[in-house]
């Protein structure tokens, strides 16, 4: 395996796959907590105009895309906080000329080839440069360093924005940061895993996460770790399997989601095995004064309608009728705990 390791654009493809791991769900946790998780794709749209502009003027792609991409991202911005029945339809003509613009341009450029045009949209891994890679380096430090000094605000505006502004907080500014920051992001991402496909690891890790994790820097660590696994794992796989670097990314992040979400499934079903019964002011066992009824080697003691079980230093509710006693209650009424002989 280490092979790859020998050729020089795997290693800059691996180096770039760590950064867009890292960058790409640390934005996107905000972007889906706004809901707005397409933003991303958005702007992937409109950077190819300027990835386009690069090629026709023979410039660096990568800086032009970031202009035109943070641009873009400062008119989103502007355009969704005025709102109005017009927003949304501004924003698609913006998305859809941007591609659309881009499509041409690399069309009737010298240098604008087919391969060319889907290895931005859909990334190649044999498209990352050394000079790209330091370009990506510097912009993923950017959007690490501004996220983390600027977390509790990034994170009060995308919960509570009405909130936030009531409380003092520059909001606006929050949230032109936040959109800067995606489109820097999108520029990163676009050589490995395309332009077209770079919202997919804003948001898949991040919904992943968020299905298991119990508090948000939870769902945030969690988040980057899986979106480490699958661009590394995704550019890895796709030089042996000969596939679109950026395709593979994206089906392996799609297959983490499938696996979280069939751990926090069983998590849900086991916590329901125990639902706990609302709080007593003593201790159910032999003459508290409730219906004893025996449920294969234990005794459940009636208690309003519900059947209350011993188990540790808590009680199980299990369902009323004889005949569903093996199964738990699950209602917001059951899921009160309590402590064992609490107030006794």
């Amino acid at each position: 395996m280490l092979e790859i390791l020998d050729y020089a654009f795997m290693r800059n493809a691996l180096l770039a796959a760590l950064l867009i791991g890292v960058a790409a769900p640390l934005v996107g946790i905000f972007m889906v907590q706004r809901r707005l998780s397409l933003i991303g794709d958005g702007l992937g749209h409109v950077a190819l105009a300027g990835v386009a502009v690069g090629i026709l003027t023979s410039s660096s792609p990568v800086l032009t895309a970031l202009l035109t991409a943070v641009a873009a991202a400062v008119a989103i911005e502007f355009t969704r906080a005025r709102g109005g029945p017009t927003s949304d339809l501004a924003l698609a003509l913006m998305f859809y000329g941007g591609i659309a613009l881009g499509v041409v341009l690399i069309g009737i450029s010298p240098e604008g080839t087919p391969a060319n045009l889907t290895a931005y949209l859909f990334g190649s891994i044999t498209a990352t440069t050394t000079g790209d890679l330091y370009v990506f380096l510097a912009l993923t430090l950017v959007v690490l360093l501004v996220t983390w000094a600027l977390r509790p605000w990034l994170f009060a505006a995308a919960q509570d924005e009405e909130y936030a502004r009531a409380a003092g907080m520059p909001v606006t500014a929050v949230n032109l940061i936040l959109s800067i920051l995606t489109a820097v992001t999108v520029v990163v991402s676009m050589r490995v895993v395309g332009l077209l496909l770079i919202s997919a690891l804003m948001v898949i890790p991040n919904a992943a996460a968020q299905a298991i994790a119990r508090s948000f820097r939870g769902a945030m660590t969690l988040a980057v770790g899986l979106g480490l696994i699958s661009a590394v794992g995704g550019v890895i796989t796709s030089f042996y399997a000969e596939t679109p670097s950026g395709g593979t990314i994206v089906l392996l992040a799609l297959a983490l989601f499938v696996v979280v979400s069939v751990i926090a499934a069983w998590q849900r079903r086991r916590d329901a095995a125990h639902a706990r019964a609302e709080r007593h002011d003593h201790e159910h066992g032999p003459g508290c004064g409730h219906e004893a009824i025996r449920h294969k080697d234990h005794m459940d003691y009636l208690h309003d309608g519900h059947r209350h079980a011993a188990h540790g230093g808590h009680y199980d509710e299990h369902a009323p009728d004889g005949h569903a006693g093996d199964e738990h209650a699950t209602g917001a009424h059951a899921r009160r705990a309590h402590a064992r002989g609490a107030g006794s």
